[in-house]
């Protein structure tokens, strides 16, 4: 699994119903995209919900890391993208772990997204696992997120160049208050892939 997102700032008096527009015509076409686990159609509005941007920030998740690259390098669907908007910077990040929520079958409405950085491991012991240690909590705060009613799904995935770890949510309605996460609208989901996606840990 990889997960994949860009974000696309806009100015403070863009009109978003541009970009509601565009999905709500074109979102469909990746509904049967061959190794595309999902893909969340997101935008967070300046003012609402405690955005201070206007933003168009789509994410992802891949099965297939050839199929990303015909997406973004190919001809794939990204060339609209940079037609449109310019081109603008692609993060990447290789999944550790994605779990099913109990509202899989139902509409997601919001996303939540989680950035935060994977800590330094002193290795006092000299075992070199502390980075597994972290990851393996990590992934049992994903596992215990996951169960919470109103998810969608959750994901899990790590940068291993900035070392960063996202986490990514899907919810059908609302999600909790958290100050350390970006919240966003869900326009529209494509999950081709959907059942392909790793349940649990990818390894």
């Amino acid at each position: 699994m990889y997960a994949k997102q860009y974000e696309m700032t806009l100015p403070a008096d863009y009109d978003m119903g541009v970009i509601r527009e565009r999905v709500a015509a074109g979102g469909h076409v990746l509904d049967d995209r061959a190794g595309l686990g999902l893909k969340a159609y997101l935008i967070r509005e300046r003012g609402e919900g405690g955005s201070p941007v206007n933003q168009y920030a789509p994410f992802y998740l891949w099965n297939d890391a050839g199929a990303m690259g015909e997406f973004l390098f190919g001809g794939g669907g990204f060339q609209n993208i940079i037609r449109d908007f310019g081109r603008p910077e692609v993060r990447q990040w290789t999944g550790v772990a994605c779990h099913a929520g109990p509202s899989r079958s139902e509409v997601p409405k919001v996303a939540t997204r989680r950035v935060r950085q994977v800590p330094v491991d002193s290795d006092r012991r000299g075992t070199g696992m502390g980075l597994s240690a972290w990851i393996g909590l990590a992934c049992g705060d994903l596992k215990g997120l996951s169960e919470t009613e109103g998810v969608h799904t959750a994901a899990l995935a790590v940068d291993p160049h900035r070392w960063e770890a996202v986490e990514f949510v899907l919810w059908n309605a609302h999600a909790p208050e958290d100050p350390a996460a970006e919240r966003y609208e869900v326009l529209h989901v494509s999950e081709p892939g959907l059942d392909g996606l790793p349940e649990g840990r990818a390894w």
